[in-house]
C-alpha cells in the first residue's frame, strides 16, 4: 500500500478548470497595487497569454501536494514565477 500511495502522490498532477484570460487576470488584478500584482501582469502580458503561468504554477504546487496548497503557497508560487 505504501508503495501504490507514493507512486500516486509521485504521479499526480493538478489543472486548472474553468476560461481565464489575460482579460481576466486583469480583471482580477485591476484593483490589485501592489508590486507583485504589477509584476506578475506585466509578465503575464510579456509572456502574451496565461499557458506558461499556469503549467508553471501547477508544476511548482505539486511540490506541495503532501503538506497542503494555501492561498499563501500559491501567492508565493506566483511571485515567483512573476520574478522569473
Amino acid at each position: 500500500m505504501k508503495e501504490l500511495v507514493r507512486y500516486l502522490l509521485e504521479n499526480m498532477y493538478l489543472d486548472f478548470q474553468g476560461d481565464i484570460s489575460v482579460e481576466k487576470v486583469r480583471g482580477f488584478l485591476r484593483e490589485d497595487d501592489s508590486r507583485e500584482a504589477r509584476a506578475l501582469l506585466s509578465k503575464v502580458i510579456e509572456e502574451k497569454g496565461i499557458d506558461d503561468l499556469l503549467i508553471t504554477l501547477a508544476d511548482c504546487l505539486k511540490d506541495h501536494i503532501r503538506t497542503g496548497v494555501s492561498e499563501s503557497t500559491v501567492r508565493e508560487q506566483l511571485q515567483m514565477y512573476a520574478d522569473s
